[in-house]
């Protein structure tokens, strides 16, 4: 019978759900639920009087460039990722528990960091509410009739989405530099 000789801490980091931090996790939904409910009042908003659609304020064009670009990088971040830390959630490391832990850290040690980092946080920050707000503001016509990919829903959202997780992704890895590791950690997580 083989004993099972992992450590508390090991184990919970070996399940997808042990690397995710509660306390991020928490503000994240926290951030989400005020963008819904901030669309939830622009929607209660809405005029009955349809706008009409301005010929090139779709922005598909540049959208496509962009959905080239994000998938490339994301193809280049999965094989760096599996070449050198293994497998895991490394789009979800932002709400890790490294994560936390070196903002944690970079805190105490070296608040001036998270003072140069500040607006690319807020960015951070900022972006589940603004995607809670999309959806359902979105469900307005006129929110999306002018919008980058509209006039349709799913248009809209796809642009401001893919916009959404071009912004996060540049913010992560702006953060990634700034925030301090802990002295045994050598690679990014």
């Amino acid at each position: 019978m083989r004993m099972n000789t992992r450590t508390t801490t090991e184990t919970d980091t070996a399940t997808p759900t042990g690397r995710l931090s509660p306390a991020s996790l928490t503000l994240c939904a926290v951030l989400l639920i005020v963008g819904v409910g901030a669309g939830a009042i622009t929607f209660a908003g809405r005029s009955d009087v349809r706008e009409a659609v301005r010929p090139g304020t779709s922005a598909w064009p540049v959208h496509l460039v962009l959905a080239v670009v994000g998938l490339g990088w994301l193809t280049a971040a999965m094989l760096r990722r599996r070449r050198t830390a293994g497998a895991g959630l490394f789009l979800l490391a932002p709400l890790g528990r490294a994560a936390a832990q070196r903002l944690r850290l970079t805190l105490r040690q070296a608040p001036w960091r998270l003072l140069v980092g500040l607006p690319a946080l807020a960015l951070l920050l900022f972006t589940p509410v603004r995607v809670g707000e999309q959806l359902i503001a979105g469900l307005d016509p006129n929110f999306v009739s002018n919008a980058w990919g509209g006039p349709t829903y799913l248009g809209a959202m796809a642009c401001h989405y893919l916009d959404s997780a071009l912004i996060a992704a540049t913010c992560v890895v702006l953060l990634d530099l700034l925030l301090k590791r802990p002295a045994a950690a050598t690679r990014p997580v």
